[in-house]
C-alpha cells in the first residue's frame, strides 16, 4: 500500500509539474476584410490599404484602451482577411485583366508569410462576393480562387495548417490550442434552392462539411477554443436563413468564442437562431482602409476592438489612430 501511495503521490507531482510548464494560452491576432484593391484612377484606395498595414505592422508598440487593461498589445500571430480581398473579381478593362493587377497589388502589400510583402505577419484569406467565381468558371483567364488554392498549398508545406478541404479552399489550423476555421463567403455546402441570386459566384463550395468533419476530428470533446471566420454573417439575405440554422447547430457543440465576418460595416452583436439560449458572439470586421480588429485569447477571458483611423487625420499617409468596438468577455460563456 506505500508502494502503492508513493508512486501515486509520484505521478501527481509529474502531472502537476507538466502542467506548471506549459505555457499559459496567449493568442493574439489582427482581423480585417473587404480590402477591394482596385486599379486605375482608384489606386489612392490602396494607398489607405496600406497605411493600414504599416498600423498593423507596429500595433506592439500600442497599448489596449483603459478600459480594457491599458496593459501592452501583445504581437500579433498573423492576420485574417475575410474576403473581398480583390474589388473586381473577372473583370477585363480597356484590354487589361484588372482582376490580375488588383491581386498583384494585394500580394505585394500583404505578402504570404510576413517577409515577402509590406506586412510582417503571416497572411490567412479568403474569397468573398466580389473576388470571381469558381475555379475554372472564370471569363478571362484569371481566377482568385485558384491563386487562393496555391496559397492554401503553400501554407499547407509550411506547416501553417491543420486541414485543408479537398477542393483546397477551406482550411483549418491551431495556435496554442485555439482552433481556427476559414470558411470563405459563407459556411454552406451549396447555395440555398430558396435563393436565386448569381449561384456561380456565390456558391460556398462545401465549407459546412469541411466545418463538420473539421471540428469532430480536430476538437471533438476537448471544449478548446474555437474561432469561426467566413465573408458574410447573419445580416446577408442571399446566404438564407435555414442555412443560418445549420451552420448555428453544427457549431453549438464546441466552445466556439467569435464567429468573425466582413461585407456589411464594422460592429459587435450576439446571435442565435429563435430559441436557443446560447449565442453566438459575432465581429463585423469592417473594412481595410478604414482600420483592423485586434484580438487576444488567454485562459479566461477574450478581448478585442477595432483600431480605426481617427476622424481628425489630416495626413492620408500617416494617420491618427484610436480604439473603438471594445469589448471583453469570459471565454467559458460559450461553453456547453
Amino acid at each position: 500500500m506505500r508502494a502503492f501511495l508513493a508512486a501515486l503521490l509520484a505521478a501527481l507531482c509529474c502531472l502537476v509539474a507538466a502542467r506548471a510548464a506549459e505555457p499559459e494560452r496567449d493568442v493574439t491576432f489582427l482581423v480585417t476584410s473587404d480590402c477591394h484593391y482596385k486599379t486605375g484612377q482608384a489606386k489612392a484606395h490602396n494607398d489607405r490599404n496600406r497605411a493600414t498595414i504599416k498600423q498593423m505592422n507596429a500595433i506592439a508598440e500600442a497599448s489596449w484602451p483603459e478600459k480594457l487593461g491599458g496593459d501592452p498589445v501583445p504581437r500579433p500571430r498573423g492576420v485574417l482577411i475575410l474576403g473581398d480581398v480583390i474589388d473586381d473579381g473577372d473583370r477585363m478593362l480597356e484590354g487589361k485583366n484588372i482582376s490580375a493587377e488588383q491581386f498583384a497589388a494585394f500580394v505585394a502589400d500583404f505578402g504570404l508569410d510576413g517577409t515577402d510583402g509590406v506586412a510582417k505577419y503571416r497572411v490567412f484569406e479568403g474569397w468573398g462576393n466580389h473576388d470571381g467565381p469558381p475555379a475554372g468558371a472564370e471569363k478571362f483567364g484569371f481566377s482568385f480562387q485558384s491563386e487562393l488554392k496555391k496559397r492554401n498549398a503553400l501554407r499547407k508545406e509550411k506547416g501553417w495548417l491543420a486541414a485543408l478541404s479537398e477542393n483546397g479552399l477551406h482550411y483549418s489550423w491551431d495556435w496554442d490550442d485555439v482552433h481556427f476555421v476559414h470558411l470563405n463567403i459563407y459556411p454552406a455546402d451549396r447555395q440555398h434552392d430558396g435563393i436565386k441570386y448569381s449561384a456561380v459566384w456565390h456558391n460556398p463550395q462545401g465549407a459546412l462539411s469541411f466545418l463538420k468533419d473539421d471540428l469532430a476530428q480536430r476538437v471533438g470533446a476537448t471544449g478548446r477554443p474555437v474561432v469561426l471566420v467566413a465573408h458574410c454573417g447573419f445580416d446577408t439575405d442571399w446566404w438564407h436563413q435555414d442555412d443560418w440554422k445549420a451552420f448555428y447547430d453544427a457549431a453549438k457543440p464546441y466552445n466556439v468564442v467569435l464567429y468573425m465576418y466582413g461585407h456589411t460595416g464594422t460592429g459587435l452583436r450576439d446571435w442565435a437562431p429563435a430559441g436557443e439560449t446560447r449565442p453566438l458572439t459575432c465581429v463585423n470586421t469592417g473594412q481595410t482602409e478604414k482600420g483592423f480588429f485586434v484580438v487576444q485569447i488567454k485562459a479566461s477571458h477574450v478581448r478585442l476592438a477595432y483600431r480605426i483611423k481617427s476622424k481628425t487625420t489630416t495626413d492620408a499617409d500617416a494617420p491618427a489612430w484610436e480604439w473603438a468596438w471594445l469589448k471583453q468577455y469570459d471565454r467559458t460563456r460559450n461553453q456547453r
